[in-house]
Formats: C-alpha cells, structure tokens, sequence
C-alpha cells in the first residue's frame, strides 16, 4: 500500500472515550491517549458524568430545591472545562459530552453500544479502604467492561500535557487461548506505530508440590523447572513467528522464572517507554480467574500505561 494511502485505513478502534471528573488524576490518561489518538487516527470523546446520587448526598433534605440548580451549574462547569481540554489536542476529530447519570455504569453503557470503543482512563491503584471514587470506578469497569482499556496509575507530580509516546510493547503470555486474544490488537497497533513487541512468559513451580526431603526436592524441582522454561520458550519462539508473520517487524521474547504480577511489573520498569497490553477474563468476586487477579495486580502497581483486551 503506497504511504498516501494509509491515512485512509479504517483506525482500530471506532473512537477513543476519555472520562474526566475534572481532577488533576483522571488527566494523567491524556498523554498516552493524545500519542494513540493521533498516530492511529482515531476520534477522541471526551466525558465528564454529573452524578446526580452524589451531588444530592452532599445537601440536606431541606435544601433539596436548589438541586436542579446545583446540576445545571456543574453541566456548564464541566463543558466549559471540556472545551479547555478539547483544546489541548491538534489533528483529532474530538468530541465533548456531559451527561447524569452515575459514572461507571454510564461509562458501560457507552461501551455496550459500540464494542470497538477504546476506554481510556487514569486509576489511583489504591486498594482498600483509601482507594478514592476514580479507583474505584476505573476497578469496576476493568471488571465488568467488554470493551478495550487503557489504564494509567495516576502518580504525584506528573503533567498531563503533551504526548507520552511508547517504543515496546509488553505483552505478558501464559499460554492459554485467553491470554493471546490480545495478540491480533498488538500486532496491528505495532506495525501502524512502528515499534516493538516484546513477548513474556513468567512461570513458577512452588516448593510445596514436592515432598519433605530437601535432595529429592532439589533435584526433582531442577529437572521440571527446565522443562517448564524449554516449553515457555518453545511456546513464545512460536508466538514470535506467528506475530511476523503478521507483519510487525520487531518481535523478541522472554521467559522469566517468579510470580506472574511481580516479574510483569519489574520488566515494565527495566523497558523504557513501555506499554503493557494484557487480556482479562473481567470476571468478579470468587469467579474471577487468575489471568483476571494478575491483571487486575498489574493495573494497581505499574507505572506503565497497561492496556487491557477482554477475553472473549
């Protein structure tokens, strides 16, 4: 295809939505989002949800009548914050929307409707009791969303302007048919923005599937553990082939001995400029598989942008 056809290719994606809730956080999503918005071409949304619940918790009974006046000063509030963010992005067909509603489920529901929707969205990466509203929103769409995430650990003292380009990406690998459905969105975001992949494959075999005898368990424990490391690297030498044959032109591979979420996060710190992409069952509660857990772990503890692909 000659190069002035190829701002004619139908962009991955239907179009980028970016949720804002105005904070300084939920912005630290715009510079990776900015950098893929406009090297793949892809239209951008912006939204901010007024959540009606909220803003009625926040007001006495007996004040309930300024209520309407309440939300018709955050719309204007949020479109006109909309209209300065809108401004910090060039070359992009954009969008910007308020609606009422509570945020995740509208958010969801935006998703539902087209499929092929990028979510990007920054998360505090807090657990527990300290995990503030946009965590928590960002952690039950991860679960409950079928659509394609973008998700950034918001840090302290980071701008939120420009653009945070990526020159690898990290795709974790564990063997399972799950796993590789991110493989076709990799390969195709790899070749349009011409850089790496780099595939892994942590794995790891506990001391207590052994028995009581410290030699036999050394020597039974080396002898599978070099099993386990040839089939991961047969298994990713396979993966690497199957991914040129897509057309990206730079794939390596690695196999790393350790826990899944621990390895993934520290190889995020030794590659520069680094996007993860994962696959997610989205599964909740007891349900949730560990491919999920080790998501999810990923997504709170990086500081690499982490882009999720739902297995479908």
């Amino acid at each position: 295809m000659a190069k002035n056809d190829r701002s004619k290719e139908a962009p991955m994606h239907s179009k980028i939505l970016i949720p804002l809730d105005t904070s300084r956080t939920a912005e630290q999503v715009l510079p990776p989002a900015r950098y893929l918005a406009n090297r793949l071409k892809i239209p951008v949304e912006l939204l901010t949800v007024i959540d009606i619940v909220e803003i009625g918790k926040r007001i006495g009974a007996d004040k309930a009548h300024v209520l309407t006046t309440l939300v018709e000063n955050a719309v204007r509030s949020s479109e006109s914050y909309l209209r300065a963010i809108a401004g910090t992005f060039s070359g992009v067909d954009l969008t910007i929307k308020v609606e009422k509603g509570l945020p995740d489920a509208t958010i969801i529901q935006k998703g539902e409707a087209d499929r092929s929707i990028l979510i990007a969205m920054a998360t505090h990466g807090r657990s527990g009791l300290d995990r503030f509203l946009l965590g928590s929103v960002a952690e039950k769409i991860l679960r409950a969303s079928a659509n394609a995430l973008l998700l950034v650990r918001a840090a302290k003292e980071v701008k939120w302007e420009g653009e945070a380009g990526f020159k690898t990406i990290i795709v974790p690998l564990d063997g399972s048919e799950a796993a590789e459905n991110v493989l076709p969105t990799v390969a195709e975001m790899a070749k349009k923005l011409s850089i790496e992949v780099l595939l892994c494959r942590v794995y790891h075999i506990p001391y207590t599937a052994f028995g009581a005898d410290e030699g036999f368990v050394a020597l039974e424990y080396d002898k599978l553990i070099a099993g386990v490391r040839d089939e991961a690297n047969e298994y990713l030498e396979k993966k690497a082939v199957e991914l040129r044959g897509l057309g990206v032109k730079n794939v390596t591979w690695l196999s790393k001995e350790g826990f899944a979420a621990d390895e993934i996060i520290a190889l995020g710190r030794e590659t520069p400029d680094a996007l993860i992409a994962m696959s997610s069952h989205g599964r909740s509660g007891v349900t949730r598989l560990v491919l999920g857990s080790v998501t999810e772990t990923v997504v709170r503890h990086t500081g690499d942008p982490v882009l999720v692909i739902r297995a479908r």
